[in-house]
């Protein structure tokens, strides 16, 4: 492949998503990655087949692009390559979790990047979901509502890491402006303005719609595909479907501080006698 061909964009779902053609990321130009990039803004997930030979320097180096490269605090990285994770199905410890990228951090990242090396002959698929579609297909009072609220973000790993942050409940991208839900299942504690059953009975219903298919699109990978996806506006799982290996190197973009409408209301306090649960923490990323 060479940049010197035009870049041949297909849409992969009604929802969001795309795949582009016709680039070679180890050779990307000025021009090539502008090209991506306001395809990745247009459809928050973009795929690039036949990157077989990305080399780790190319894929680090499209990846500070975007901005600067994080270091991972606890998954296991390339060796002499410290920006890159691996994703290996024989280190276990995957669960299907819709998510979004460590949103437990204060600045969670913006993007991420995954290159498959090694995928099974059937199964293993990703899907995606649109988290601006999601906001705006909820009713006008509800959207008013939750724009006035906040979440806490939460994971516990033993007595190694921990992290907490509290971000808006609907958040605005700084590059688009467009709004979107900002929750997910597994790192989202509870809404802190609510008490506790409130806020379990509106996370659960806010889960179970940014779920819905008609908001999804599911990729099935092939040996040397690479996916950017937008973590501000998205959420995605990995489906734990297969038997073989899956194995892959992912870099992730550090991010920006989440900018939302300021919360209406303080935090929910509890009458004398009764007591506001801990926060809830799952410790598990899956990709």
């Amino acid at each position: 492949m060479s940049t010197a061909i035009a870049p041949q964009v297909r849409l992969a779902a009604g929802a969001l998503g795309a795949e582009i053609r016709g680039i070679d990321l180890n050779t990307l130009t000025d021009e090539g990655f502008a090209r991506v990039h306001a395809v990745l803004l247009e459809r928050q997930v973009v795929f690039v087949p036949g990157q077989a030979q990305l080399t780790p320097e190319a894929h680090i180096a499209f990846g500070r692009r975007f901005g600067e490269v994080e270091l991972h605090p606890y998954l296991p990285r390339l060796d002499g390559h410290p920006e890159i994770v691996i994703i290996d199905s024989e280190d276990g410890g995957k669960v299907d979790v819709w998510h979004t990228d460590m949103t437990f951090h204060q600045s969670p990242p913006i993007a991420s990047i995954l290159h498959l090396i090694r995928v099974p002959e059937t199964g293993g698929d990703t899907m995606w979901t649109n988290q601006c579609l999601v906001y705006e297909e909820l009713s006008a009072p509800l959207r008013d509502f939750l724009d006035g609220l906040t979440a806490i973000h939460v994971i516990r790993i033993g007595t190694e890491f921990t992290s907490r942050a509290e971000h808006p409940v609907v958040r605005v991208h700084p590059e688009t402006g467009r709004r979107s839900l900002y929750v997910n299942r597994l790192f989202t504690s509870h809404i802190p303005q609510l008490s506790r059953n409130e806020s379990d009975a509106l996370l659960e219903y806010l889960f179970r719609f940014s779920e819905s298919p008609q908001f999804t699109c599911r990729y099935r990978w092939r040996p040397g595909d690479v996916a950017i996806w937008d973590n501000r506006v998205t959420q995605h799982y990995a489906i734990n479907d297969y038997r073989e290996i899956r194995r892959g190197q992912r870099i992730t973009v550090l991010g920006d501080h989440p900018a939302g409408s300021e919360p209406r209301w303080e935090h929910y306090k509890p009458a004398p006698g009764q007591r506001y649960w801990p926060d809830r923490v799952n410790a598990v990323e899956s990709y």
